[in-house]
């Protein structure tokens, strides 16, 4: 937690690698000092056939899913710092966007919170 899921257009891999979007999302979320930055799970999804407004423009959207209890400003600074991060090394994209979901903690549960007993008995 948390996870920042980007979707993009193929395309601006010829710009940057896969490694480089990942490590400036990263590094752009680290830097708001609103996670550890072991915590951070970043992943890409490349879209060759997709539609930007009716045309055919390279893109780039971040959904940042992470735990409640952020205050509004602390998410709109998420957002821009992450905005600001892309536009920095992909300043012809015309099209970068991130919005911030939240997850409830009462429902959130993974795998590190199971009993003990559980994960021992589970089958290998």
């Amino acid at each position: 937690m948390p996870h920042f899921i980007i979707d993009c257009s193929q395309s601006i891999l010829k710009v940057h690698s896969q490694e480089e979007i990942i490590e400036k999302v990263h590094s752009s979320a680290v830097s708001t000092k609103l996670f550890h930055k072991n915590d951070i799970k970043v992943r890409v999804n490349f879209f060759k056939e997709y539609s930007t407004g009716n045309k055919k423009e390279d893109f780039i959207h971040v959904f940042a899913n992470i735990m409640e209890g952020r205050t509004i400003e602390q998410k709109a600074n998420l957002s821009k710092t992450i905005v600001k991060g892309l536009a920095l090394i992909f300043p012809l994209v015309p099209n970068i966007g991130t919005n911030v979901i939240e997850f409830e903690r009462a429902t959130y549960f993974n795998k590190n919170m199971l009993d003990p007993a559980y994960q021992f008995s589970m089958p290998q």
